[in-house]
């Protein structure tokens, strides 16, 4: 299995050779994230963590009587709506994909919804777009997502400030879905809970200057600069601006500014600032590290959740008895949560085999899943801060 799962993603998209007397179906997966724009540094990451799960199940020859899956990934840019949309076009009315792995950001992921998705009748389950406004969505039970909502990431963003004693800060959030919802829920937790927000100010990615936007910033003043933003964009504009006018020297960065682009950008010249991510150390986070083995971060953030999104996926068809999403939504939430046998990464063929013989399963997963309400996962959490210029984790929440 490790051998497997080590390959390169171009193997693991290959059609296991069990399957070559064509007469099982072909069930298709949409990959859909960000391969190029402010998430790029991330998204090889979590392609990987989806196509391990699916090397895993083709290995397995365990799904519906023997399937095939192939991932298919596609670019959603990130933050650009029409070419996400026009993507998610091609995969549901071209390449005929059963379900999506994705999106990542949280606008593109709505949009992918409500104008496609939705019309076609096509699960969706996101590991990381993580706007609040997605709970309430209309989805008509077909959208779910692995990572929690920034509702969540907001309480604990200011459980981190306030235990390090920061009482006052200014926030700048990239002008998106992702980065207001963030920051209103944000600023909502930690006001209530006797904090101040000095300034809370949107800023455009894709600019060359920003020391304007820091100017301001500044002269708010606070003991922190939050930066909701995109490592790979305007978020590190942002903390080149500050640091080089001197502005704020520790920063905390919530997820879409975490990875290691962000130390390669910085280095030591943020030491003491803080953060944290979806993330967990469970018993599942280890085995789904095993397993990766050299091929990728298995760590990297949103990776295990892309493991569990699309394990999700094949574990709902296996229960629903079916490939299409109009039986197998119905089947998401109960082989993510009990009752049931526990399924930790490496194991789907085990979990396909008990589905099969008409058992129960509680997938756990390389982050714990637990859904709850609209089929999000109830959040865990990753403490980090940057010292001697890397990111060390504090603890988990």
């Amino acid at each position: 299995m490790k051998k497997l799962l080590m390959a390169s993603a171009a193997t693991a998209l290959c059609t296991s050779a069990a399957f070559a007397d064509g007469h099982a179906e072909e069930i298709k997966i949409g990959i859909i994230l960000g391969f190029t724009g402010p998430l790029e540094s991330l998204t090889q990451q979590m392609a990987g963590g989806a196509e391990v799960a699916i090397a895993e199940v083709n290995e397995s020859g365990a799904l519906l009587g023997g399937a095939s899956v192939t991932g298919i990934r596609g670019d959603s840019t990130c933050i650009d709506a029409a070419a996400a949309t026009s993507v998610a076009e091609q995969q549901i009315t071209g390449d005929n994909v059963h379900a999506i792995m994705g999106a990542d950001c949280s606008g593109v992921t709505g949009a992918i919804l409500q104008n496609v998705a939705l019309p076609n009748g096509t699960v969706m389950i996101s590991p990381s777009a993580t706007s609040p406004g997605l709970s309430t969505v209309e989805d008509n039970g077909l959208f779910f997502r692995t990572s929690p909502s920034d509702a969540r990431q907001g309480v604990v963003m200011t459980e981190v400030l306030m235990e390090q004693g920061i009482m006052e800060v200014a926030v700048t959030y990239t002008n998106n879905d992702y980065g207001k919802g963030l920051a209103d829920a944000f600023q909502a937790a930690y006001e209530e809970a006797g904090g101040t927000v000095t300034i809370n100010a949107a800023h455009e990615d894709g600019k060359a200057d920003y020391s304007a936007e820091v100017g301001a910033l500044a002269s708010a003043g606070g003991d922190r600069l939050v930066v909701a933003g995109y490592v790979d964009q305007g978020g590190s504009g942002i903390v080149r601006a500050a640091l080089d006018s001197g502005a704020f020297d520790t920063f905390h960065f919530p997820d879409g500014m975490i990875s290691a682009a962000l130390v390669e950008n910085f280095g030591s010249e943020i030491d003491g600032s803080s953060g944290q991510h979806p993330g967990t150390d469970s018993e599942g986070a280890a085995m789904f590290v095993e397993i990766v083995g050299d091929a990728f971060d298995a760590t990297s953030p949103f990776a295990p959740e892309s493991y569990d999104a699309a394990a999700l996926i094949m574990l709902a068809m296996q229960a629903a008895g079916s490939s299409d999403s109009a039986e197998f939504k119905n089947e998401v939430m109960n082989v993510a949560n009990a009752p049931g046998e526990q399924i930790f990464p490496g194991e789907l063929e085990k979990a396909l085999n008990i589905l099969a013989e008409g058992g129960e399963i509680d997938y756990v997963g390389a982050t714990a899943v637990e859904l709850i309400g609209p089929g999000e996962s109830a959040g865990n959490y990753r403490q980090i801060e940057i010292k001697d210029g890397d990111i060390s984790t504090v603890t988990f929440r």
